[in-house]
């Protein structure tokens, strides 16, 4: 089954994925639908300095939007919003120095954060693909304390600021390759099996959908929805995935490309008339399924999710 569902996404991703893919999916936008200004809107992007994260924050503050980065590395993250700026002329970008992977300071920082500040819209844009298992100081697999518990504390922790707000909205970038994966609610820190970063990454993205639609469901007043920005030329995939980068690297989409539908969910009227929780690919919703792959969980795995990741998250309150 394995095997089945790599080839068919694989597959899928060439038709699809790609920079042609992007061109040929594009015919169908409706171009007014980012033609839309943001002041007064604030934006909380995590991941900010580089990637696709870095061109939704130019984007958002070319509109006017006041941009929150969240970012790891205090240089490259003064670097990113000095460009944010000089390309916007947009002086209110403000950053936070927060490691995604430490459930304590993201707790910490997300309780300031509403002291101090209104919030629209949370973009969980932040990833992490190691390679190798390595643990946190806090003793969590690295990739899941970043883009599973740490999805889940920030996101969780920051609902009471976008429920008092209107137009409340909650993206976050998933990954295709999810696809190949069911969720695995018995081994979320990978001890069980040989550790494959590309299918931890894989696993986390899926469980990132499963949360996007229990959130969903559970808050009505906000729209959440996640997303994939088709297979992108950042500095991210040249790092974590270099052979795959080599290999694509003249049919990888660009930045702008892989940006454009968080910022259609993120800003565009048109993304709110579709129902909350769904999973975008440029600018539609697609299936979280490849056909007969047998990647559906049931309910029963999805609330186990949950409550493993509220377990941890109020240990580390």
């Amino acid at each position: 089954m394995s095997f089945y569902r790599t080839a068919a996404w694989f597959a899928k991703g060439l038709r699809e994925y790609t920079k042609s893919g992007y061109e040929a999916a594009s015919q169908d936008f409706i171009p007014n639908d980012l033609e839309v200004q943001v002041p007064g809107r604030t934006f909380l992007i995590t991941g900010g300095n580089s990637g696709i994260g870095k061109a939704t924050a130019i984007e958002i503050a070319k509109r006017g939007g006041t941009v929150h980065l969240v970012c790891r590395d205090q240089d490259r993250a003064e670097d990113a919003k000095r460009e944010i700026i000089k390309e916007s002329s947009n002086q209110n970008i403000f950053l936070h120095i927060v490691d995604l992977s430490d459930p304590k300071k993201i707790w910490k920082f997300a309780e300031k954060f509403k002291q101090d500040h209104k919030l629209n819209v949370l973009i969980n844009n932040a990833g992490c693909m190691v390679n190798k298992r390595e643990l946190t100081e806090d003793g969590l697999e690295k990739n899941f304390a970043t883009n599973t518990l740490g999805v889940y504390i920030l996101t969780t922790a920051l609902l009471p600021a976008l429920e008092s707000e209107h137009d409340p909205r909650v993206i976050t970038v998933s990954s295709g390759g999810m696809l190949v994966q069911k969720l695995n609610s018995s081994d979320l820190q990978s001890e069980r099996a040989a550790f494959n970063g590309t299918m931890v990454y894989a696993q986390n993205k899926r469980q990132q959908v499963v949360l996007t639609e229990r959130w969903a469901s559970m808050h009505r007043a906000i729209h959440f929805s996640s997303m994939h920005p088709g297979w992108v030329d950042t500095p991210a995939v040249q790092l974590s995935m270099p052979g795959f980068h080599a290999r694509m690297k003249g049919r990888l989409r660009s930045v702008a490309q892989g940006a454009d539908t968080v910022l259609w969910l993120a800003l565009s009227p048109a993304a709110t008339m579709h129902p909350s929780g769904l999973f975008f690919q440029d600018r539609k919703p697609v299936s979280t399924h490849l056909p007969l792959a047998r990647t559906s969980s049931s309910q029963a795995e999805e609330e186990k999710l949950t409550e493993v990741l509220e377990q941890l998250a109020q240990r580390f309150k």
